[in-house]
């Protein structure tokens, strides 16, 4: 008698979407099935690592490089894979979800590369999962067009070689993918979005003169880095296409990750592309890391952290350095600016710090940067122009002058700016207006010029509880509160009914939203991720 044929992933309540037999077939399930089977089990011991690793740190208050890894860091002989033609130029990088009308106007932005989120960017409904892929297969066929329904205004593709190459950032470990399950176990988001993206484009790509590149989000570990090159070895020989076509570029976006940049690449030679800087979700980390270490670690209102404060020179330094000496891109942070149609006088001053922050950038030795918005391209573009001119990055400027010392990277009291009324007040306007779009079904959301993504939620919610759990005074002689914040809160809510009306209050998930907020923000147990929380209220 023969061996059972392995389970089928199963659909799991979820209503039937246009098209999706064209995504979800039955073989890109078997293989998304078979990525589950392999690789869930090493991926549910490393969040628990995740746990032991924060549970030490709350004992110690400090992180160090890694001692056991001292002679891979000290060893010059090893590099990356070099970068592939379509990768060597990333000098301005666009970043979005992947809905029809963002994927042509990301495509045709001027900018190098496309980062096409399924993470921070998108709210993972069911819709803009499966879609989102049937997008992108569409794009890659030129088979993609969208007409506004509220202006009429009509998108295409332009010319072949004027498009960004595109990057794909599939969900972080933590997350879950609720409709597809085996067995009565949901898979991994991270998996979903990686297997159905490669299974379907791998092949189709590299006959574009592309391949399967990838940002790999929210990664803590050396190990997790380990775990993402077995499956791209796997997956690569499942599909039948060479070793090393995958490429990927980590997002050192967790302070312990930046404690282990040499050893994530190390992980990842053979297909490393490079390292990211990412903002706001690196100092949500240093929150939820250190939130027991006291008032040394207790940030100021997000918008007084720049990337000039030390310890993110420090963070930022170390990883050109990193980078460059390892072979690899030094991608820049974001600029999330959203120019105003009505306000000349706002986008003048919005635009002057764009160009003061690429150009810090492009004069620190990074190899490319992100924005949100097409109208930030040309600015980006001209502050990496003027420092690379016909070169494609400076990964020869090999920043031998930058020193970083373990505690240099967790020197928060290095900054000298204190947390605001204001800044609290912020926190939850933003934490609201956001979490109540995700709702929604929207993960980038326009909020006071800025574009904001689940990143900003995440530090907005953290620096509410930490303040409160600090036990912050603020400038106005106030006290951090609980109550504080749930009267703070109850203002916005009003002030928001007010500015939307009524029938707009209603009909939105204000209330929820409101609700939501509080509760990560406030309750005694840090939540790691509000995704997790807000994902169970998210429909579709």
């Amino acid at each position: 008698m023969s061996a059972p044929a392995p389970s089928p992933l199963a659909i799991v309540e979820a209503e039937p979407l246009p098209r999706q037999e064209e995504v979800l077939t039955d073989a890109a399930l078997a293989f998304v099935a078979e990525l589950h089977r392999r690789f869930t089990p090493r991926r549910d011991e490393l969040l628990a690592r995740r746990g032991e690793r924060r549970a030490e740190i709350a004992r110690t208050s400090t992180l160090d490089f890694l001692p056991e890894t001292a002679a891979l860091r000290a060893d010059d002989s090893w590099k990356v894979a070099p970068a592939p033609a379509a990768l060597n130029d990333r000098r301005v990088e666009i970043t979005g979800p992947t809905d029809r009308k963002m994927t042509i106007n990301a495509l045709n932005s001027g900018a190098k590369v496309w980062l096409a989120d399924f993470e921070d960017a998108s709210a993972p409904t069911w819709e803009n999962v499966v879609l989102g892929q049937l997008n992108l297969i569409d794009a890659y066929e030129r088979r993609i067009d969208f007409t506004d329904p509220h202006s009429g205004k009509s998108y295409a593709l332009k010319a072949a070689d004027e498009l960004a190459t595109v990057v794909m950032r599939p969900r972080g470990w933590h997350l879950e993918e609720r409709h597809l399950q085996l067995d009565g176990s949901p898979v991994p988001g991270a998996l979903v979005d990686f297997g159905l993206y490669f299974f379907h484009n791998a092949k189709r790509l590299i006959e574009l003169g592309k391949g399967p590149y990838f940002y790999l989000p929210k990664t803590e570990s050396h190990l997790e880095a380990r775990l993402w090159n077995d499956i791209f070895v796997f997956s690569q020989e499942y599909v039948g296409i060479p070793q090393g076509t995958v490429r990927a570029t980590v997002l050192i976006e967790t302070i312990t990750a930046a404690y282990e940049m040499e050893e994530i690449l190390y992980e990842l030679r053979d297909h490393a592309a490079g390292l990211n800087a990412g903002r706001w979700d690196y100092l949500f980390s240093i929150v939820k890391n250190f939130r027991d270490g006291g008032e040394k670690f207790v940030l100021p209102d997000r918008n007084a952290v720049t990337m000039t404060a030390p310890f993110m020179r420090a963070y930022t330094e170390l990883l050109v350095r990193t980078c460059h000496k390892r072979g690899a891109h030094a991608i820049g942070g974001m600029a999330a600016f959203i120019p105003s149609r009505r306000d000349a006088e706002v986008n003048k001053v919005a635009f002057e710090k764009v160009k003061a922050d690429k150009d810090r950038e492009a004069g620190d030795g990074f190899d490319g940067s992100w924005v949100a918005h097409p109208d930030l391209v040309p600015i980006a573009m001209a502050s990496f122009d003027a420092v690379l001119g016909s070169n494609p990055n400076q990964k020869s400027r090999l920043r031998e002058d930058v020193s970083v010392a373990a505690g240099d990277l967790i020197a928060i009291d290095s900054l000298h700016a204190s947390p605001t009324y204001d800044g609290l007040r912020n926190a939850v306007q933003v934490g609201i207006r956001y979490i109540e779009a995700w709702l929604r079904g929207l993960g980038a959301v326009a909020i006071f010029n800025l574009m904001e993504d689940a990143a900003t939620a995440e530090i907005s919610r953290s620096q509410i509880w930490q303040w409160i759990n600090a036990g912050v005074v603020f400038e106005n002689g106030e006290l951090a509160t609980a109550d504080l914040a749930r009267k703070v809160a109850a203002e916005e809510l009003a002030a928001i009914r007010e500015e939307i009306g009524e029938e707009a209050f209603t009909s939105g998930n204000w209330q929820q939203a409101h609700d939501l907020l509080l509760k990560v923000a406030l309750d005694e147990n840090y939540e790691d991720f509000l995704t997790l929380s807000a994902y169970e209220q998210l429909v579709g």
